[in-house]
């Protein structure tokens, strides 16, 4: 137990930078980068969306790797990919260098952020991981918390680029020991995916099928939670929240979040979490149809809604594969499913944005309208496991 309680501390804070440094940096340094650079706003938040697109074909990739090697060498070689990305960033003079810096930057969202986390933590502990992945979801949660104001103060101290040399130089002095000190994965675990079981057809089937779905319900959850971290504030005065209400409001998502998590922790853990997965699904349609008819007074209940049910599908990225599929794969396999997740949230902000300047407060149908499809696909799943896999004790017995 104190092993599992160091790794999750461990783990968490090396997340919680790797967040800071790389997807929650542009909020903050996109204006003062494009006026450093000579380019648009837009055209910063372009080079992100390409780095997020690169590293969704990365990430299947980054996933087999753990599967083969385990999660300690892969995590730490992106402390040194972050840091070179942030520092091609500090450098650049122009589009090629902005543009080169975030890619590079991309190829560790790829194989550093959560899936490879969670891929790391399941070739430790195997099906025994859901506490382990909340754990982490919990401590990274504040990575906005603790990023934003950081990367403000150090923009204001010695500019966005001392801020991107600053982020490089933590890789370096922090990510890489922490991810060091990660436990190497056992030789138990590395003979247990050895002896799965062989699908029948008709299994092979239903794991296609399952797969379908749950990659469904991942792209279309991420289409949401970044469209609302992009468009919260805009959204929430359209409706008729003022200023200070719509700040008010967005600044409740966070603690919403991490008060999800906590509760997954504890009461939910007896739950399937697959249905966990289906309320949390249901709380942005059910708060986006409040704040639709009762408008700007109802923007408090919507972000706490929104919110609590982010806050729990983050930790359904990790635990739904898990108890559909098995350990069997499953750092390659997260990265497949997360695939149309990764390309969705590049999207978001600019699909978002042109239904918000078209239709208003009315774009909130489209967000709702997907929020009910992902929960219908998380109904058609089934809760028992789409294919048998021995345990690891019963492979060591062979």
């Amino acid at each position: 137990m104190q092993e599992r309680t160091r790794t999750v501390c461990t783990l968490g804070a090396a997340q919680t930078l790797a967040w800071a440094s790389s997807y929650y940096l542009p909020a903050m340094l996109a204006a003062p980068m494009a006026k450093g650079l000579g380019v648009t706003v837009p055209t910063v938040f372009a080079a992100f969306s390409a780095a997020l697109v690169l590293s969704a074909f990365l990430g299947p990739y980054a996933g087999r790797l753990i599967d083969q090697l385990g999660g300690r060498p892969v995590l730490m070689g992106t402390n040194g990919v972050f840091a070179l990305g942030l520092a091609i960033l500090g450098l650049a003079h122009g589009p090629r260098g902005l543009f080169l810096g975030w890619l590079v930057i991309g190829i560790g969202m790829g194989s550093g952020l959560y899936e490879a986390a969670f891929a790391a933590l399941v070739r430790l502990y195997g099906r025994d991981s859901r506490s382990t992945i909340t754990g982490i979801t919990l401590i990274a949660g504040f990575a906005s918390t603790i990023g934003w104001p950081l990367t403000t103060l150090l923009d204001a101290e010695i500019g966005w680029r001392g801020a991107c040399f600053a982020w490089a130089g933590l890789h370096l002095v922090l990510g890489l020991p922490l991810n060091w000190s990660l436990p190497r994965a056992t030789a138990a675990l590395e003979s247990a995916p050895a002896t799965r079981v062989k699908e029948t057809p008709g299994e092979a089937t239903g794991s296609m099928r399952a797969a379908v779905l749950l990659s469904t319900v991942f792209a279309i959850t991420w289409f949401i939670s970044t469209a609302m971290a992009a468009h919260l504030p805009q959204l929430l005065m359209a409706s008729g929240a003022t200023l200070a209400g719509a700040v008010t409001a967005g600044a409740l998502i966070g603690p919403a979040q991490v008060a999800a998590r906590l509760l997954e922790y504890g009461l939910l853990q007896r739950m399937h979490p697959l249905l966990s997965a289906r309320l949390a699904a249901a709380m942005h349609p059910v708060g986006a149809m409040v704040l639709i008819l009762t408008g700007g007074p109802a923007a408090a209940a919507f972000a706490l809604l929104h919110g609590a049910g982010n806050g729990i599908l983050t930790i359904a990225k990790g635990t739904l594969p898990l108890v559909l599929f098995g350990v069997h794969s499953y750092g390659e396999r997260q990265g497949l499913l997360m695939v149309p997740a990764r390309i969705a949230q590049a999207l978001a902000p600019w699909l978002f944005g042109v239904c918000l300047a078209k239709w208003g407060p009315n774009a909130l149908w489209v967000s709702a309208s997907l929020g009910v499809v992902a929960f219908a696909a998380l109904l058609l799943l089934r809760q028992q496991r789409a294919v048998t896999e021995p345990s690891a004790a019963a492979a060591a017995s062979r």
